[in-house]
């Protein structure tokens, strides 16, 4: 059986579809140093943990996810990931998550990019009703990114992610379909 993962080509990037039986196809097929290469891991770290995370049990009967890699097309080298990593198909609704894996990267416009080709999948392919993201209160550049693209601020979760062992808060944005569809940003 063939594992080739769906690829979104934008602009500047091919965005690589991670999906849970991807995940379970490289972890099962190849080295770590191959995976490594494949996921754009720089850092045996970085690695670690999402090899952690795939052990664990990255989904469950009711939540699952949809990443995609950001690979440039010019150096064919990953630069982020985006995508969905609370995925609840029942309800229609999922949290899009997103990093740069180097800063030099940051600003240039490639998190832009790529957040229109995954809200555009979501809405269209996994037939998505809500998307939510989950912000710092001081994460300015990604709420100009979401607000970029029409999500509404709903308020805060006090004490919402452990981030150095301090508990943090989170600005839940949420963009609806009808929202996105009658955007001029999709």
């Amino acid at each position: 059986m063939e594992h080739e993962p769906v690829i979104i080509e934008t602009e500047r990037m091919r965005l690589q579809l991670l999906t849970p039986e991807y995940y379970n196809h490289l972890f099962t097929t190849y080295t770590d140093a191959e995976i490594m290469a494949r996921l754009g891991w720089r850092s045996v770290k970085d690695y670690e943990t999402e090899k952690g995370k795939y052990l664990k049990g990255m989904t469950t009967y009711h939540i699952s996810f949809r990443n995609f890699l950001m690979i440039d097309k010019i150096t064919g080298w990953a630069i982020g990931r985006i995508g969905y990593h609370t995925w609840v198909a029942k309800h229609n609704r999922a949290e899009i998550g997103y990093a740069m894996h180097e800063d030099y990267n940051k600003g240039k416009g490639y998190m832009t990019e790529a957040m229109a080709a995954v809200l555009k999948y979501g809405f269209e392919e996994m037939n998505l009703h809500r998307v939510e993201a989950m912000i710092g209160p001081s994460n300015v550049p990604s709420i100009r990114l979401v607000q970029r693209f029409g999500f509404e601020q709903e308020g805060i979760l006090r004490g919402h992610y452990l981030v150095d062992d301090v508990y943090q808060d989170s600005v839940c944005w949420g963009l609806l379909r009808n929202d996105y569809e009658g955007s001029e940003r999709k």
